[in-house]
């Protein structure tokens, strides 16, 4: 139970700063406190945030319920975590977070948070290249290993079986 307790705490802290904070302090230093209207983009940007977020709290659930640990770096999984999401992509997290900012440009409409999107996920493509991929592989070997060749890094598949069919 105090997995799951620490695994909301560190979720709580990159969701609020990442995802709510910053882009609300660039929705006001662009003045915008609410959408110009409300209408088809509007409801596509919640369904996309909405999406992106669900996601993302599915991909923090299973951390802690599977890997017994949290998205956190300083306190990860004990053991690789390879169903759930994790299942069709390597990185579903991020592309929920990436939804969830996608999500709140389309909603108010921002060029500016758009960027923001842009520049984070270059910043956690980065981060997946340099600090992530390294760490499983030493972490978890060959196990992990035998997970990069079956799943895609961010893109899923046509179908989920076919990470089981075509390793």
């Amino acid at each position: 139970m105090f997995v799951f307790a620490r695994a909301i705490t560190y979720a709580a802290i990159f969701i609020g700063l990442l995802l709510i904070f910053v882009p609300t302090q660039i929705l006001e230093s662009a003045g915008m406190t609410g959408p110009a209207a409300m209408g088809a983009v509007q409801i596509v940007g919640m369904v996309v945030g909405a999406a992106g977020a669900a996601l993302a709290l599915w991909c923090v659930a299973t951390f802690a319920a599977v890997g017994k640990g949290t998205p956190a770096p300083f306190d990860p999984p004990r053991r690789l975590v390879v169903s759930g999401p994790y299942a069709f992509v390597r990185n579903p997290m991020y592309i929920g977070a990436e939804l969830v900012l996608l999500g709140v440009a389309l909603f108010y409409e921002s060029l500016p948070v758009l960027g923001y999107a842009t520049v984070f996920a270059f910043v956690v493509y980065a981060f997946i290249m340099s600090y992530e991929e390294p760490t499983l592989r030493r972490r978890f070997g060959d196990e992990y290993d035998r997970y990069v060749s079956r799943v895609p890094r961010m893109w899923p598949r046509r179908r989920a079986a076919d990470s089981e069919l075509n390793p």
